[in-house]
């Protein structure tokens, strides 16, 4: 396998790579001529440009452990960047473009390591292009998610904007996108995907992530949450349009129960705390979409991970505020959208062809759209 590039977000939680891999040999014929399987570039106006062959693959780590992440972009060799263009300078292979926090607090870590320098890309820049990128290049990316069952839904590409995208990290960021490069980030939160990781790591003792979230599908929130039924004696409340199962209060039931931390199972604790978080994010995401009339919201970002309960919360919550008349859309490629933009940072005009097929990135015109395979959302390497 021939390596060739490499894209970092490195965010407060997680660190994101994201890697093309080439499988062509590059052999020559008799003549001293390379084969015509080769990719040589793809034409546009007067130019040929150079043309990236393999295929794209992700990975993440916790930030807490980056030395597992520098040994394994050494041990694939990641930080080589191959000679994919004969214009390469060898300070140009000694380079990995980042984005996040991270790409300046571990800038020297990378030096030390890897020898290789990060080459800073904004990561507002980074979250929307990423997210344009998918959305204009991969069918099916968006989906809805309700009653359990995922929807694909058919981007218009001359209808796409504006739209709110909702990238749930560490923290909250939500950004209205009017264009390629137009954006604004309007509103956010601190009470995200850190939030729920830190607090779960104090209450349940759960030492990873995933874990916390497994711990989650075994819960039951009711024996910790107030609900409405629990102050009305188990009736709805038509009058304000609440039924009996909605949380009037997250934790609520732990003010008047005569028990400690230990008395309550971990999982119930993980469901009712995903829950609490989920809601609110849904709730200040549409009520961000009301401000400034977008139809549309995208949610991203590693806290989601494909997660059914915390997808249907989400979605639960938006249409609730909304009443019924909005959706929450998710992405299938929701927390390499920070890596993904990097790559569309290229001064280069690139172009990736994968399983036969070409899609072209021309920084920093709009991504032509043409035909692509998609990739497994959840494979990572």
């Amino acid at each position: 396998m021939h390596l060739i590039l490499t894209w970092c977000f490195l965010a407060g939680s997680l660190i994101k790579v994201v890697y093309l891999s080439s499988n062509n040999n590059n052999e020559a014929d008799d003549k001293g001529k390379k084969s015509s399987n080769d990719c040589v570039g793809i034409p546009n106006g007067s130019s040929d440009y150079p043309v990236l062959c393999g295929r794209l693959h992700f990975a993440k780590f916790e930030t807490s452990k980056i030395n597992d992440c520098l040994e394994f972009i050494s041990s694939k060799q990641l930080h080589q960047c191959a000679d994919w263009h004969h214009e390469s300078s060898s300070h140009d292979k000694n380079i990995i473009k980042a984005t996040g926090g991270g790409a300046y607090k571990f800038a020297d870590l990378f030096k030390e390591k890897l020898g290789v320098s990060l080459d800073k890309v904004d990561e507002m820049d980074c979250l929307v292009a990423g997210s344009n990128f998918l959305l204009k290049t991969v069918h099916p990316e968006a989906f809805t998610y309700v009653d359990g069952r995922e929807e694909y839904v058919q981007i218009d590409h001359n209808d796409l904007y504006p739209y709110l995208l909702v990238n749930i990290g560490s923290g909250v960021s939500m950004i209205k996108v009017d264009g390629d490069g137009k954006f604004e980030r309007v509103s956010g939160t601190s009470v995200g995907g850190g939030t729920f990781w830190g607090l779960g790591k104090l209450l349940t003792k759960c030492k990873s992530f995933d874990e916390l979230l497994e711990l989650s599908q075994k819960g039951n929130n009711r024996v910790i949450d107030m609900l409405v039924g629990d102050i009305y004696g188990g009736v709805d409340c038509p009058k304000i349009g609440l039924s009996s199962t909605a949380i009037a209060s997250s934790f609520g039931k732990a003010i008047s129960e005569n028990k400690e931390l230990e008395d309550y199972r971990p999982e119930d604790i993980s469901r009712s705390l995903l829950r609490l978080i989920s809601n609110n994010i849904g709730q200040i995401s549409y009520l961000n979409a009301l401000r400034f009339g977008l139809n549309r919201i995208f949610f991203g970002g590693f806290f989601i991970r494909g997660h059914a309960y915390t997808m249907d919360t989400i979605s639960v919550a938006v249409h609730f505020w909304s009443k019924g008349q909005a959706k929450a859309m998710f992405l299938r490629h929701e927390g390499f959208l920070g890596a993904l933009g990097a790559f569309t940072s290229y001064e280069n005009h690139v172009a990736i062809k994968h399983r036969g097929f070409c899609t072209a990135a021309v920084p920093p015109a709009p991504i032509p759209v043409l035909r692509y395979q998609t990739l497994d959302p959840f494979h990572t390497y």
